[in-house]
C-alpha cells in the first residue's frame, strides 16, 4: 500500500514537538524540513551529531523519514548567491543518509531575481537550460559520491517545466544520482490544463522509471488574483515553498481542493511504485486532518 507523509515544515515547533503532533494524525512518514525552533541545521552549522538527533526522534515517533528538503534556485543569477544556495544544498546531501533519508530535493530554479517562482526568458533558453544541466550534473554527482540521490522537482515557471524539458534533462543527465520527484500540478498551464488526463497519462508514459517520491497538492485555475500567491501558515519563519499557493493563471492549493484527477494521478502511479510515500503539502496546519482524509480516501477507493 502507498504511504501518506507530511512535511515537518507545516508545523512549527520543536524537534520533539513536531514528531509528537504528526504522529498523533496518524502519519507514518515523513519529508524533512531543516527548520524546527529548537535546533540549528542551517548553512554550516549540520553535524552528525545534529543529524543523528533529528533521525532518531522521528525513528522513536515510528515517522522514518523518506525525503528531505533542499528546495532552493539552483541557477540564481547572481552568482554569489548561486553559489551560497547551491553550497548548502550540497551540504544537505552530504549530510543525507546521517539525516535518515537518500533523497534530497530542489526545484530546477529561475533566471528570475525577484522570486524563485517566476518566469524569465531566459528559462526558456538552450543557454539557461544548458547551464541548469550543468548544475544538476554536479548536484547528481555530489549526491552519488555521498550514497544519496537527487530528486529534481520540476515546476512550469522554472527552466524544467514541462514533460518534454524534464525527459531532456534526464537524457542528458543520465546519472545514478538523479531521480524525480512526481508532483503532476507542476506541469500544468492555462494552455494545457483543460487536458489534464493527457498530460498525467505522458508524464507516467515517459516518466515513471524516474520517480522516487510523490507529492500531493492541487492544481486549478486562479481566477482574477493572477499574482503570486502566499499562504499563512502560522510561522514567520516558514521556508517560501511552504508558503508558496501558485502564481499567473494558475492556483495550487491542498490536495482535494482543486481540479486535478487523483484517481487517475494514484492510479498510475501505483502502477510501477505501490509503496510510495506519497507526501501532503500547501496547506496549513489546521487543515492537515481534512487533507490526509482526502487522500486516505483516494487510496482506499482505487484499492491503493
Amino acid at each position: 500500500m502507498m504511504q501518506t507523509g507530511i512535511f515537518t515544515g507545516y508545523f512549527p515547533y520543536g524537534l520533539e514537538e513536531t514528531a509528537q503532533k504528526i504522529r498523533a494524525l496518524g502519519f507514518n512518514t515523513v519529508q524533512l524540513d531543516l527548520h524546527f525552533k529548537d535546533i540549528d541545521l542551517s548553512a554550516g552549522q549540520i553535524t552528525k551529531a545534529k543529524a543523528k538527533q533529528v533521525k532518531d526522534t522521528f525513528r522513536d515517533h515510528n515517522l522514518p523519514i523518506c525525503c528531505i528538503s533542499g528546495y532552493t534556485n539552483i541557477i540564481h543569477p547572481d552568482r554569489e548567491e548561486r553559489a551560497r544556495r547551491v553550497g548548502y544544498l550540497k551540504e544537505i546531501i552530504r549530510n543525507a543518509r546521517d539525516l535518515g533519508s537518500p533523497y534530497v530535493i530542489s526545484e530546477t530554479g529561475t533566471y528570475n531575481t525577484e522570486s524563485d517562482w517566476v518566469h524569465d526568458p531566459k528559462n526558456k533558453t538552450e543557454e539557461g537550460f544548458e547551464e541548469c544541466r550543468k548544475v544538476i550534473a554536479e548536484l547528481s554527482q555530489e549526491a552519488y559520491d555521498h550514497g544519496a540521490v537527487f530528486l529534481l522537482e520540476t515546476y512550469v515557471n522554472n527552466v524544467v517545466g514541462s514533460v518534454e524539458e524534464t525527459v531532456k534533462m534526464f537524457a542528458q543527465v543520465d546519472h545514478p544520482g538523479l531521480g524525480l520527484l512526481m508532483d503532476p500540478t507542476n506541469y500544468f498551464e492555462t494552455h494545457n490544463i483543460d487536458r489534464m488526463d493527457q498530460i498525467l497519462n505522458q508524464v507516467f508514459d515517459t516518466l515513471s522509471d524516474k520517480i522516487r517520491i510523490a507529492h500531493a497538492k492541487d492544481v486549478k485555475r486562479s481566477g482574477d488574483d493572477k499574482s503570486e500567491k502566499h499562504a499563512d501558515i502560522g510561522d514567520s519563519d516558514a521556508l517560501e515553498s511552504h508558503t508558496f499557493r501558485g502564481v499567473g493563471e494558475i492556483e495550487l492549493p491542498a490536495p482535494g481542493l482543486g481540479s486535478l484527477n487523483y484517481d487517475l494521478y494514484l492510479q498510475r502511479l501505483s502502477e510501477k511504485h505501490p509503496n510510495i510515500p506519497v507526501i501532503i503539502e500547501h496547506l496549513s496546519e489546521d487543515d492537515v486532518p481534512r487533507a490526509k482524509k482526502f487522500l486516505d480516501g483516494k487510496l482506499r477507493a482505487n484499492g491503493l
